[in-house]
């Protein structure tokens, strides 16, 4: 059974067991004749226009409309695209645009099934928004054969919404966050309305599972609201949807029991008026939740309005061929008619469909939309869905506070985490509406709580935080975390995602999907910057000794580190003043995805806050006052990259001076796992060209391996990092477990330095010999005592 087995189109659920009492809970509202005459017939020839322009796009090349009989050489070479979602995303445009001009309601339009793209690129036509930013696709013939016939062919609009849709902040090709991405771009825009269309796929994936709980941190004082519209058409690509199999009891369950609100919109011979009539219930309701928070009498537990609407997948398509069901199934998600360039048979049923739409009545001689059509759009152009400044052009730069002003002092030791948390403080009293931080319930344990001395978490369900004004999201989602953060940037905001080391792994491929989408924009020219991704990355590996393997996981590096170097940024500082200088710099930079990997342990604090500053500057830097004779004519050069890693790498240059004073070493610092921003030059002055180099690095030892390919001398390289070796022990068997402890560091500087100087060699053997002796002594102890040696993290001394 390649495909679903279905005996009718669009099968209706089977009855569940649930009291028919459930049903009190749905919003039962009278829409007979709703909309008037003028109003209905303006969106259903929208409708029908958006429908024909959307089907077309899929397949035709030329005789866009339909001006002869279709013939094979005017269907593209490839048919791609996805039918199936489209009749009901033009429907949600249209009738958002006839509210966003009755109401000058300001909205946004986030579409989950992104996959439909040609829904969207349709309506933008129409309402002159693509012109607006694309001149080429004018609202004429010659605009429109351009936007038909390039679609999803090269040089034209893919497949999937993305940064070159006008209106777009989300990404349309991995489903499970359009709905965390909305309420993100509702924070702290108390006037707008996101309408977030979830698809009864989409509705499968975890992401959004969780999502459906992030009205329950929106306070409607300060912020916007979030419209979800689920789309239950009932198929995935060859399979029955769960929404889809669940009757209308148990969708009023679920969603009741999430504390929305719930309108189920199914009169399919009324639909047009029942959607009109659903929509401004919803905005009514939220317009009620606003204005008594606003008022100061909030309302405890809001319900929010939620609409199901269910319609069959690829209304108005096809409705069956070669005995199978067209309309109502799976064969409608894509491309309903996929012989129709070499079929005689699916090219006259693909005549027949888009004539059906009566093109002719939709469309001037010059190819422009009858006027008709237009009088559901939006007359002021600010207004429209697809020139919302909020989408594009609204990024409010951060005022941070003087970061060395709270700097710690050098020679102490200090939590590069509780030093930034006291940083993000000064953030947030600067930047009461622009700034906040999405936590999946760890930044108490992160020790980033000093942002919660005056300010406050913004969970409105709890007594504690509600009304509040709080700048704290926290939600033990990582996705919801993600997608919230997403929001909140890309339209005109900064955002900061601190998380345990080991659990940003869990939303990789979601902010790769992030990289894409600002990779695009970056190269769309209309689309203003906005503020970067940025991301803490804390209770690393080094330091989860007592939660143990599960949470030893430093992937998420490489995850970044295989993004365009042009728009992504790694940062190891060694030290909390290092830290600040970075958090500061990642707040106002732009375009950027942002990783900064520290510890929440006490580190020493190897720089003044000038060094610092010229350390973060560089990049990277010799450490002087570690190295022998202040690093110069080294005999081997040993490097670290990362908070843990660097103090290791410091504690074997100590322990070199005291066994093998006659080893010329050179101890450097790289901040970033970027050496490849270095040139060769610059590269070559601190790492030589001909020395032995050894990194102690903090991430995969292959992720440092690749950066430096292409280098010279690399015979000469070795690297070490986490070998994914860990159990529940202590800081220091972790580093021995790894082989980054600076026993590891001081015997393969030893083996590198004998190389070129004989008064190292003569001793190398036994130097080494003692130091692994030390080195399983040190083991000893901690298996003895259940604890590492009390002196294992005092600040290494250089004194003679």
């Amino acid at each position: 059974m390649p495909g679903q087995e279905i005996s009718q189109p669009s099968p209706p659920p089977e009855p569940s067991l649930i009291s028919d009492n459930i049903l009190q809970y749905a919003v039962q509202l009278d829409t007979t004749n709703y909309l008037s005459d003028e109003e209905l017939r303006s969106i259903q020839l929208f409708r029908r226009a958006a429908n024909y322009i959307a089907a077309a796009m899929i397949f035709l090349n030329d005789n866009v409309l339909l001006q002869n009989n279709l013939t094979h050489e005017h269907i593209k070479p490839r048919l791609l695209g996805h039918w199936g979602t489209c009749p009901g995303l033009i429907m949600v445009y249209s009738h958002l645009n006839r509210i966003i001009r009755k109401t000058s309601q300001d909205v946004l339009y986030v579409v989950g099934p992104g996959h439909g793209a040609p829904a969207i690129l349709s309506c933008l036509w129409l309402e002159d928004s693509l012109s607006t930013f694309i001149p080429e696709y004018t609202r004429d013939y010659v605009g429109l054969k351009r936007l038909i016939s390039r679609f999803s062919a090269p040089g034209g609009f893919p497949s999937h919404i993305n940064a070159e849709t006008p209106g777009a902040i989300h990404e349309g090709g991995e489903l499970g966050y359009a709905l965390s991405v909305s309420f993100g771009a509702v924070m702290d825009n108390p006037g707008l309305v996101v309408a977030c269309v979830v698809g009864d796929g989409e509705a499968e994936t975890g992401p959004t599972a969780t999502a459906w709980h992030g009205f329950k941190y929106i306070d409607p004082a300060e912020s916007g609201a979030v419209l979800p519209i689920v789309h239950v058409n009932g198929f995935k690509i060859s399979e029955r949807t769960i929404y889809g199999a669940m009757d209308d009891k148990e969708l009023i369950a679920l969603f009741t029991g999430y504390g929305y609100q719930v309108r189920i919109i199914s009169d399919l011979p009324n639909l047009d008026n029942d959607l009109a009539a659903s929509m401004e219930w919803a905005l009514s309701e939220i317009k009620k939740i606003q204005q008594a928070a606003r008022s100061g009498s909030p309302i405890i537990k809001p319900r929010w309005p939620v609409l199901i609407l269910r319609t069959p997948k690829g209304l108005s398509g096809p409705k069956k061929i070669h005995g199978e069901f067209i309309e109502g199934s799976f064969h409608s998600h894509q491309v309903p008619l996929p012989a129709a360039k070499t079929s005689k048979e699916e090219l006259s049923v693909l005549q027949d469909w888009l004539s059906s739409y009566k093109p002719a009545e939709l469309f001037t001689r010059d190819g422009a939309p009858v006027e008709d059509i237009l009088r559901v759009v939006p007359e002021e152009n600010e207004k429209k869905l697809g020139q919302r400044k909020e989408s594009y052009k609204n990024y409010t730069p951060l005022i941070t506070p003087n970061w060395m002003s709270l700097c710690p002092e050098k020679g102490s030791q200090e939590s590069c985490m509780k030093a930034v948390g006291h940083f993000l403080k000064e953030v947030i009293n600067k930047n009461p509406k622009t700034f906040r931080i999405f936590s999946p319930d760890e930044l108490v344990s992160n020790k980033l709580d000093a942002v919660l001395e005056n300010n406050g978490r913004n969970f409105q369900w709890d007594v504690a935080s509600r009304s509040g004004g709080g700048r704290v999201i926290e939600i033990l989602s990582e996705h919801t975390c993600q997608g919230m953060l997403q929001g909140y940037t890309l339209t005109g905001r900064t955002g900061l995602f601190p998380s345990y080391e080991a659990f940003l792994g869990i939303i990789h491929t979601m902010m790769v999907q992030y990289s894409k989408f600002t990779k695009m924009a970056n190269e769309t020219s209309w689309r203003q910057p906005c503020g970067s991704l940025n991301y803490i990355e804390t209770s690393t590996w080094a330091r989860q000794e007592h939660n143990g393997f599960s949470h030893q996981n430093p992937s998420f590096i490489g995850a970044v580190l295989n993004l365009k170097p042009k728009f992504a940024r790694v940062y190891l500082p060694p030290d909390a003043n290092c830290f600040l200088s970075t958090v500061s710099h990642c707040l106002r930079a732009k375009n950027y995805v942002n990783l900064m990997v520290g510890s929440k342990q006490p580190t020493p604090v190897w720089l003044s806050p000038e060094e610092a500053d010229q350390h973060c500057v560089a990049g990277a830097s010799v450490w002087k006052f570690a190295s022998v004779d202040e690093g110069v004519s080294p005999d081997v050069v040993i490097v670290g990259i990362g908070v843990e890693v660097t103090f290791e790498v410091i504690a074997a240059a100590a322990l070199l001076r005291r066994v093998a004073p006659e080893l010329r070493l050179r101890v450097v610092n790289s901040i970033g796992s970027h050496p490849h921003a270095l040139d060769n030059e610059a590269y070559k002055t601190l790492f030589t060209n001909d020395r032995p180099v050894h990194f102690n690095y903090h991430g995969y030892p292959n992720e440092l391996m690749g950066l430096l390919f292409g280098r010279e001398n690399l015979e000469s390289v070795s690297v070490e990092g986490y070998r994914e070796e860990g159990t529940t022990t202590s800081p220091f068997d972790m580093m021995l477990c790894n082989h980054t402890s600076r026993f590891d560091v001081a015997i393969a500087a030893i083996r590198g330095g004998a190389r070129h100087n004989p008064k190292v060699a003569v001793d190398a053997h036994k130097l080494c010999s003692h130091i692994r002796h030390v080195a399983q002594k040190e083991k000893d102890y901690i298996y003895a005592n259940g604890k590492d040696n009390d002196s294992i993290f005092d600040t290494p001394s250089f004194k003679t």
